[in-house]
Order: C-alpha cells, then sequence, then structure tokens
C-alpha cells in the first residue's frame, strides 16, 4: 500500500451537519455564525499553570478538536482527519503584556470570533488571560463543526475534572473518548427515504416565515448584518412554580412551554396562526456516545396551528406538545433533506427554512476548581446571529423554587430592543395568565405595551378595564366602583381581568378598599406575581398556607 493510500485511510466522512456548517464557513459573512465562543472568568486562589495543562488535555484527548476538513471533489463529500497537532493554550499575563482595561473587551473580541482555517488548522483554541493573581479569564473557542452544545457542556466539565484531578494528585479516570467518525448519527439512505414523506407531510402548507408585525424591512439588495443583541427577563419562583405545574398539567416540557408563550404571543399581536419553529436536536439518543466531542446535532421544525381565534392556552399547549412529539420522533431526519422538499428554491443558505428558534437554555452551572476559585460563564460583548431570532428557555433551582428564565437573542438590523422587551414583557403576562387559567382564549390581548412603572399607562390600563367589565362608555377616575354599576361578581372579574393583563397578584378585598380607577391603579405598584389558582394540589396550598402563617408569626 502506498503513502497515500495510508494517508487517504485515515480520512472520514463528515455527517450531514457538519457538511451544512462546513459550506457556511465558506460565506465570508457567515464564518463567525459557525463559531461557539465561550468565556469563563475564574476568582479566587488558582494555579494557572495547572489550569492551563487542565484545558491542554481536553483538546489533546477528543480526536474532534483535532480535525482538519477537506472536499473530496470526486464523491462529493466532506471529509475529516484528526491525527495531527492539536492547538496549544496560550497564556497572556495582561499586565505585562500590556494589555490595558480600555483594550481588553477588543482581545477577547478578536479571540472569540477569529475564524478558523478548518483545512490546515484545529477546529479550537483556548487563551489563559492573566489579570491578577485571583482574577483570570478562559477563552475557549471551538467551531461549530466539530462542537454541539452537549459537547461544549462535556469540555467543560472536563476541565473542572482534570484540574480538580491534579490538585488532590490523583488520576481524573476520564474513559477513552470513542473516535466521532466512527458515530453513526441518523438514518441510512433506505430509512431516509421511507421516513422523509411524513415529515414533508406534517410540515406542508405551513407558512416558513415567521410574522412580527414590528420586524424592520430590509432590502432585498442589503448586505447582511447579523450583529446580535439579548435581552432576557426572569420569572419569580411563586409565578414559575404556578406556571411549570399548569405546563405540566397539559404534558407539557418546560420547551414546550416556551414554544407555546412565543407562538401564543405572536399570535395575540399578529395575524398569523400556523407557525414552524427551528430547535436543536441533540443526537444523543445512544449512551455509547455520551462522552463523545463531536458535531451530532441537527436542526429539527416544529409545527404548532391554532384553530383560528377559538384557541385556548390550555388547547396551545396541548399543541405545543403534540408538535414537540411529533418533530423529536423524526429529529434525526437531517434538515438538508427536508428543506430540498419543502423549499427547494430557496435562495439564502441559512436559515434554509424558519429563522426562530427555540432551545433549552442548559449552559454550563460554575467549575468549582476548589479552594475558593470558581469559574463564571460570562456574557458575551458581541453576538453573530444565525437566526433573525431565538428564544432560550432555562429553569434553575434556587433555594425559593425553580426560576423560570426567558431569553431573546434578535439581530438587531430586524428588531428594535424596545420592541422585543414588549415581546418579553406580553411573554410574562401570558405566562400569568397560564398560571391562572388554562382555560383563557390566547388571542385576548393582555396590553403587552402597558409600561406598569409608568402611572398615566396604570390609570389608562384600570380605566379600561372598568369600561370592559361593566361595560361602559366612559368613567370618573374618582367614581367609586359600586356607583359606576358594579356589584360583588363584577368586582371578582374586574380581579380576574387586571391579574391577566398584568401579572400582578391582586386580591378582591383590596380593590374593595381602594374603591376608585385610581386607587385600583395604585395597588398594580407593590402588587407581586399571582400564586395561580392550579398551582399545585389543594393539600399544597393549605400547607404553604401554613407555612406562611408560622413564618409571619
Amino acid at each position: 500500500m502506498s503513502t497515500t493510500e495510508t494517508a487517504d485511510d485515515r480520512w472520514y466522512p463528515a455527517n450531514p451537519a457538519q457538511k451544512g456548517l462546513w459550506v457556511l464557513d465558506r460565506v465570508e459573512q457567515l464564518r463567525r455564525t459557525t463559531l461557539i465562543p465561550t468565556v469563563v472568568r475564574f476568582t479566587g486562589p488558582l494555579d494557572v499553570q495547572r489550569l492551563a495543562r487542565a484545558v491542554q488535555q481536553v483538546l489533546d484527548r477528543h480526536p474532534a478538536l483535532r480535525s482538519r476538513f477537506r472536499l473530496d471533489p470526486e464523491h462529493k463529500r466532506v471529509e475529516f482527519r484528526t491525527d495531527l497537532e492539536p492547538a496549544r493554550v496560550g497564556v497572556i499575563d495582561a499586565a505585562a503584556e500590556g494589555w490595558t482595561e480600555a483594550e481588553l473587551p477588543e482581545l477577547v473580541d478578536v479571540l472569540c470570533y477569529a475564524p478558523f482555517d478548518l483545512s490546515a488548522e484545529a477546529p479550537a483554541r483556548a487563551e489563559l488571560i492573566v489579570l491578577g493573581p485571583q482574577d483570570v479569564r478562559l477563552v475557549l473557542t471551538v467551531h461549530h463543526i466539530v462542537c454541539d452544545g452537549w459537547s461544549h457542556s462535556l469540555i467543560l466539565r472536563e476541565i473542572e475534572q482534570i484540574y480538580r484531578a491534579e490538585a488532590e494528585g490523583v488520576d481524573p479516570a476520564l474513559p477513552v473518548p470513542p473516535h466521532p467518525g466512527e458515530v453513526t448519527v441518523g438514518p441510512g439512505p433506505e430509512e431516509l427515504a421511507e421516513r422523509l414523506p411524513d415529515v414533508v407531510e406534517r410540515l406542508a402548507g405551513a407558512p416558513l416565515e415567521v410574522d412580527f408585525p414590528f420586524r424592520r424591512p430590509v432590502p432585498a439588495d442589503a448586505e447582511p448584518d447579523l450583529d446580535g443583541g439579548t435581552l432576557a427577563i426572569d420569572l419569580d419562583e411563586e409565578l414559575t412554580g404556578a406556571l411549570l405545574d399548569a405546563a405540566a398539567g397539559a404534558g407539557c416540557t418546560p420547551f414546550a412551554l416556551g414554544v407555546a408563550l412565543l407562538t401564543g404571543t405572536l399570535a395575540q399581536i399578529g395575524d398569523q396562526r400556523d407557525f414552524v419553529i427551528a430547535f436543536g436536536w441533540p443526537g444523543r439518543d445512544d449512551p455509547a456516545i455520551a462522552d463523545v466531542v463531536g458535531m451530532f446535532m441537527n436542526t429539527t421544525m416544529l409545527r404548532v396551528t391554532l384553530d383560528g381565534d377559538r384557541t385556548s392556552w390550555g388547547e396551545l399547549l396541548g399543541g405545543a406538545r403534540l408538535g414537540a412529539l411529533e418533530a423529536f420522533i423524526d429529529a434525526d431526519i437531517p434538515l438538508d433533506a427536508v428543506t430540498a422538499e419543502l423549499k427547494p428554491e430557496r435562495a439564502v443558505i441559512w436559515p434554509p427554512l424558519s429563522a426562530v428558534l427555540v432551545n433549552l437554555n442548559e449552559s454550563p452551572r460554575d467549575l468549582v476548581l476548589g479552594d475558593g476559585a470558581v469559574g463564571r460563564l460570562q456574557p458575551l460583548d458581541r453576538l453573530h446571529m444565525k437566526y433573525d431570532l431565538a428564544l432560550f428557555v432555562r429553569v434553575d433551582e434556587t433555594p425559593r423554587g425553580r426560576r423560570l428564565q426567558l431569553s431573546v437573542d434578535y439581530t438587531r438590523a430586524l428588531f428594535d430592543s424596545a420592541d422585543i422587551s414588549r415581546l418579553l414583557d406580553a411573554m410574562r403576562r401570558n405566562a400569568a395568565v397560564i398560571a391562572h387559567s388554562l382555560e383563557e382564549p390566547v388571542t385576548v390581548a393582555v396590553n403587552p405595551t402597558v409600561d406598569l412603572d409608568d402611572p398615566a399607562a396604570r390609570l389608562e390600563l384600570v380605566r379600561s378595564l372598568w369600561l370592559e367589565v361593566l361595560k361602559l362608555d366612559s368613567v370618573g377616575d374618582d367614581v367609586s366602583f359600586f356607583e359606576a354599576g358594579g356589584d360583588s361578581l363584577l368586582l371578582v372579574m374586574l380581579v380576574e381581568r387586571l391579574t391577566q393583563a398584568t401579572g400582578r397578584a391582586l386580591k378582591t378585598m383590596d380593590l374593595f378598599r381602594a374603591g376608585t380607577v385610581r386607587g385600583h391603579a395604585e395597588l398594580l405598584v407593590t402588587a407581586g406575581s399571582p400564586a395561580g389558582a392550579g398551582a399545585g394540589s389543594s393539600r399544597d396550598r393549605l400547607l404553604g398556607a401554613a407555612r406562611a402563617a408560622a413564618a409571619a408569626r
């Protein structure tokens, strides 16, 4: 056998997801979107050289992180080999090398987003920036072609494990990672031909664009501007508990809940009732590949449809659950195959179908190195967007209970931050509606543009709900609710509508005492989040009330 033949034996065919990412990397405007940058700030007593060795060991031990890629024109396939040198970890002493505080963001940005030459260099790099004896930044960037979300978490966990093991003088006991080229993900040609028609039928006829009424128009000949921003909201433990309990009662995971909140809110502010949403399937159903760093994720399409304006939040949650189940069944069908059937005339490389993504945010926890040294993931100063908009759903455990975060990454050229903030506020209010009652119709808007910190806006909101409940054309701000024609039943209805519209907890007796539009508007200033009528069993609520009373005494 010749030397050439021996070398060729070391090349492995790329999987469909890797082929797509290789193509994206050839488009100059999209290259930064194919990178996974991470900045971890380590504080506390830290051995920098030990950390550098831990990172280096991870780069050394995973074949995917040593990959080089090429195009085989004869067979029209992308290939990779993993027998070449890994990247070397760098250490930058910021003070000694003259990096000023003002220059550090630029240094980090370059380390995060400088593209790789996939044919000639390892698709991963790591630098430790030493800012002080107890302040070190790890800037780790890996190309998406060899790393998915699962792999990203695995890499960070291994850095922690190796560092701690060396500090304790023991072996980290890490398993030998399987080679990514020997892992099979996705159906073969015959199975693909058999299953693809079902996926196409499920998505056929759906609009592949998501309508945002506040999306800016972009000229067709404009150069892509993929600069992104991020906004997020946190729901407190009380509202989160009620919301997740209501969703679980409808058989919904937090992911399906996020899909329902986004599509339901968009249905309120626009005319669209049929949505196709992208999400990332990890591709890790086989436990044998749990320890493999590689790119096995597939982008899958989920469809959610509302029945005109009659759909309730409970029905939408059920639809999101069903849509997720149907999508997960065929989550291993390559996106390119689906796209070729549904949109063969597509004029853009990415995104091939929906430009809106919903995913769980499963960012790794803090890296605890011991002796008070802890690494925390830092927010990135810049984002380069692959999607127009991406919603990430995260549930954290706190000492007081679960806490839900909804964060939106958005393309700045398409969306104004104020519009994204209003979208998130509307989702928060819809979360309160779901927690309170699943029977409410989705398309009954919950005043998504009301700023409850604005006294005039609060007054206008309360006034409008009085008119709705009392069926009046006008009412004075200082007239008693009962003088205006209200009664006890209508007062309870008003409490319900105010809770739905604001996401604030209001008590019937408080509204009775305040009595007027102006008084009710002032109650909104101090009201908290609603517990939700469906939050747990009646026994749970009784015990919770008993604990609260005991704590108060």
